[in-house]
């Protein structure tokens, strides 16, 4: 018997907790391009605003369980969304007149 491993909706705690912390409410996640762009980015916050050592090192093998490819694709699909919305306002508005 497998055990459900997910998180609050995300693929695990790792992937839920990080997109909370690094990104949620950030309507301009996809800044940083792709699931590299965010990892890279995360690694760079933890090692500028941490001192080397044990905790720092734990920051980031924590990093090592994030599903990246997931929050990506959570705020492409989000722009995506909203482009469509953004689109059905405006045929709507002209068409109204």
């Amino acid at each position: 018997m497998k055990t459900d491993t997910t998180y609050n909706g995300w693929t695990n705690y790792e992937t839920w907790r990080v997109n909370l912390e690094l990104f949620n409410g950030d309507d301009e996640a996809w800044r940083h391009g792709s699931s590299d762009g965010m990892r890279e980015f995360a690694e760079e916050l933890i090692e500028q605003s941490t001192d080397e050592g044990i905790g720092r090192d734990y920051a980031l093998a924590f990093l090592q369980n994030v599903d990246w490819q997931e929050i990506a694709e959570h705020y492409q699909q989000d722009e995506e969304e909203e482009e469509s919305i953004l689109q059905q306002h405006a045929y709507t508005h002209n068409y109204n007149g």
